[in-house]
């Protein structure tokens, strides 16, 4: 089954021709020393560092720089040299090998600063590269996890209704909704105990209408033009709401890599998203090279429509998961019905609902049969990891948990 969209506001991401460039990495060796030197004077020579080790330093750079092209380049470049220069009889690599030089050098295998092409995705604008990058590195051995489970679209019952909802996970349906703010129960305790305390101030005769009015005006002002990013901001900085955001994004993060959407970055500062243009206080952003071809040609496949939606709810689910309901998550939602719109023809509101329940039930029990995965990804974001530590914490937590 396919479903037509419509693509007129869809454009094709830019392509970097050049970034797959070949390169040999010669050593260059010493000036020779002459062991006579009681006879022959010992002749000053400058140590110049071995090419191979120059190219790891601007490497390490273009990972500063945030440059996923050169960075990649550089990767393929040294897989190619490795792959040219054969094994010997002895099992040692050949006197030409990089490898070997690097070897000695105290750079065997690279696989620190190989995991580190992915801190570079974020700054890329062509995402089809990020998604290079990915399979560069699976098919190196490094994303064993990645894309594991990318047919899992095609399990499970489609007529999700809130009973078959409530009975998978024990929740009810109104659980895995967004709550807007004042509805949610810490920020309705938060809302009685501003009330409680201003009738307080006003019975102690302490006026602080006119302070109120003006914080009031700002908090509009930030709503209106700025999407409540300050709010935001100083919310984050209260350590269980920093965490409930921690989780949501785990939770995309983890639906995402296993099912083989290529992660470009996760935004957790609300400055920064908004600077991205991303909308909410944080957010993860993916690529699906299927999904986007399927709407450039204007036909959207059902199982790729299940798959972005899978993710697009993974946050949902992983709040509903671990603290028993979801209260962020009202984006996602909106970014669901701006899809569901451009099919022809469109859902109703009954399918989108149903979608809905569907997508967040196969991201809710993917992330059940993964705690450990999505714990360890949780703690490497607490502690400020970059997306390479996320990512290879997920490895080791899939690994654990078989």
């Amino acid at each position: 089954m396919a479903l037509s969209v419509s693509c007129s506001s869809l454009s094709s991401p830019k392509i970097f021709p050049h970034f797959l460039s070949s390169r040999s990495f010669p050593l260059s060796l010493p000036q020779p020393i002459s062991f006579l030197f009681l006879q022959t004077p010992l002749k000053k020579f400058h140590y110049h560092p071995p090419r191979a080790l120059r190219e790891w330093q601007e490497y390490e750079e273009a990972v500063k720089r945030k440059d996923l092209a050169s960075a990649l380049s550089f990767l393929i470049s040294i897989d190619k040299n490795n792959s040219d220069n054969p094994v010997e009889g002895n099992g040692s690599l050949s006197t030409d090998s990089t490898r070997s030089r690097l070897g000695e050098l105290g750079f065997v295998g690279g696989s620190v600063r190989d995991w580190e092409v992915l801190d570079t995705c974020l700054n890329a604008d062509d995402m089809r590269l990020v998604g290079i990058a990915y399979e560069f590195l699976k098919d190196k051995g490094f994303l064993p996890s990645f894309g594991r489970f990318s047919s899992l679209v095609l399990e499970g019952t489609r007529n999700v209704t809130p009973t078959v909802l409530k009975s998978s996970t024990g929740l009810e349906a109104s659980k895995f909704s967004p709550k807007k703010w004042g509805l949610s129960g810490s920020s309705s305790v938060v809302l009685a105990a501003f009330l409680g305390g201003l009738s307080y101030l006003l019975q102690q005769g302490i006026d602080v209408r006119p302070q109120l009015a003006i914080i009031l005006g700002l908090a509009f002002t930030d709503s209106i033009f700025l999407g409540g990013t300050c709010l935001a901001q100083f919310s984050s900085y209260w350590p269980p709401y920093r965490r409930r955001i921690l989780v949501h994004e785990a939770g995309h993060v983890l639906v995402a890599y296993l099912m083989g959407c290529p992660i470009r970055g996760v935004i957790l500062d609300p400055i920064v998203a908004m600077q991205m243009g991303i909308q909410g206080q944080a957010g993860t952003q993916f690529w699906d090279d299927k999904m986007n071809n399927e709407m450039a040609e204007g036909q959207l496949s059902a199982s790729t429509f299940d798959r972005y939606c899978m993710v697009l709810f993974a946050g949902i689910a992983a709040e509903a998961l671990v603290y028993g309901e979801a209260e962020g998550g009202e984006n996602d939602e909106n970014l669901f019905r701006s899809i569901c719109v451009l099919l022809q023809p469109p859902l109703s509101v009954a399918q989108m609902s149903n979608q809905a329940r569907w997508s967040v039930l196969q991201s809710y029990n993917l992330l059940k049969w993964h705690r450990h995965a999505h714990r360890a990804a949780v703690k490497a974001m607490e502690s400020g990891g970059s997306l390479s530590v996320v990512i290879r914490k997920i490895e080791e937590g899939m690994s654990s948990s078989g």
